[in-house]
């Protein structure tokens, strides 16, 4: 038995069963690469769900991770700490916003957000207690929490956990007419992602964001985006509703804040929102922890004065060229932004999982979403040869595997 399939069989025997993972077991990762615990080489396509645009053990981030965990890692809100008032600031002021919350998961930052939205709307536009509502789109995904899945259209992530929570209105993304009928003197926040990563890189048409924005601007509605998979550079700008010149009232953070080696989120906004938040009323015991904030920090650098929203650009377009060479058969459209790419493939096709573990095989490592989509977001160090190479085995292996 090889090492794979016996670290494999432990984790099946002891782990919960949560995921389906493809077939192997790694163990070490630099840059776009990541070796297993058999010695096999693998280029990275799928960046831990955006988690990891600066790569794999990125230098400077390593480095702003150990000279603070040799500082203070881990401080009690009841004191201030050095870095997350230094964080803030940065955060804030490269967002162009003016207020940060930090917390830890993404998950976390949604519920953040969520709770902001209720407050706002009952101290600041006066709706009845217990009333506000939050519209939210169709095929969404903001996380696995209680709160978060009840307002999810996926029934997988619904199914035996109810009873949900209430206040949650669900509409047609992309159609802002839909979402327009659907506010009331009740209407707290609209929340949505720029584009939908999970649901199988669904782009909205053009012009929709800035409807959406004028929309919540007539009606006293605060706009949350999402950008946990779209932020800190994938889609070729810092932010995803960059694209449309959208700002929005709320934005949520995560994933590649933490640099690829810490958790890190934040919700970050308007100050007449964020400071509905007083004293005993939110928390988290590691939420802007000091050495989190010093990833964050080195992040923050990283996109600002290293281009890497452009090399995300420069990324996506080399493998968009290459798809669109090849006669790609069974393919129904390719679609994203960036470096964020969704493949969709015909029902006939038989699943996009079967073409993943047929890059397994050919070192390429990328996954399915929604069955039929193959997602490719590789670490944005991905070298433009590295980009081409694997778009061309992406082709090569819908070719082979077509019906």
């Amino acid at each position: 038995m090889s090492k794979t399939q016996e670290l494999i069989q432990q984790v099946e025997k002891y782990g919960t069963h949560n995921y389906h993972p493809l077939p192997l077991v790694l163990q070490r990762g630099q840059g776009a690469k990541v070796w297993d615990v058999d010695g096999k080489e693998y280029l990275d396509f799928l960046a831990c769900y955006s988690a990891l645009n600066f790569g794999h053990g990125h230098p400077k981030i390593v480095a702003a991770l150990k000279a603070q965990v040799d500082k203070l890692a881990v401080c009690s809100r009841a004191f201030h700490a050095e870095e997350l008032s230094l964080f803030s600031e940065e955060l804030a002021k490269f967002c162009g916003m003016e207020m940060v919350l930090t917390m830890n998961s993404g998950s976390e930052a949604v519920e953040s957000a969520l709770k902001i939205a209720r407050k706002w709307a009952y101290t600041k536009k006066g709706v009845a207690a217990d009333q506000a509502t939050i519209i939210t789109a169709r095929n969404n995904f903001h996380g696995r929490t209680i709160s978060i899945v009840s307002f999810s259209s996926e029934p997988g992530y619904r199914k035996d956990f109810g009873p949900f929570t209430p206040g949650f209105v669900e509409v047609e993304f992309g159609d802002s007419a839909e979402l327009e009928k659907a506010i009331t003197k009740n209407t707290a926040a609209v929340l949505l992602e720029p584009i939908q990563a999970e649901a199988g890189i669904l782009v909205p048409p053009a012009g929709y964001l800035q409807r959406v924005k004028e929309i919540c601007q007539k009606n006293n509605v605060l706009l949350i985006l999402d950008e946990i998979q779209t932020g800190i550079g994938r889609t070729g700008k810092d932010f995803c509703w960059q694209h449309d010149n959208v700002q929005p009232d709320l934005m949520i953070l995560g994933k590649s804040l933490g640099g690829g080696v810490l958790p890190l989120s934040a919700v970050v906004g308007r100050r007449d929102v964020l400071d509905v938040l007083q004293p005993g009323q939110h928390g988290s015991t590691f939420g802007g922890n000091p050495l989190a904030c010093a990833v964050g920090r080195a992040a923050i650098r990283l996109l600002r004065d290293e281009r890497f929203s452009e090399k995300a650009m420069e990324i996506g377009n080399a493998m968009r060229e290459v798809l669109a060479e090849n006669d790609l058969p069974l393919v129904k459209e390719i679609r994203g932004k960036g470096a964020l790419i969704g493949i969709e493939m015909d029902a006939k096709a038989g699943g996009a999982r079967r073409y993943c573990e047929r890059l397994l095989q050919k070192r390429i490592l990328c996954k399915e979403t929604h069955d039929h989509v193959i997602r490719l977001a590789p670490p944005l160090v991905l070298s433009l040869a590295e980009a081409k190479e694997g778009a061309k085995q992406v082709a090569d292996t819908i070719r082979e595997l077509a019906p």
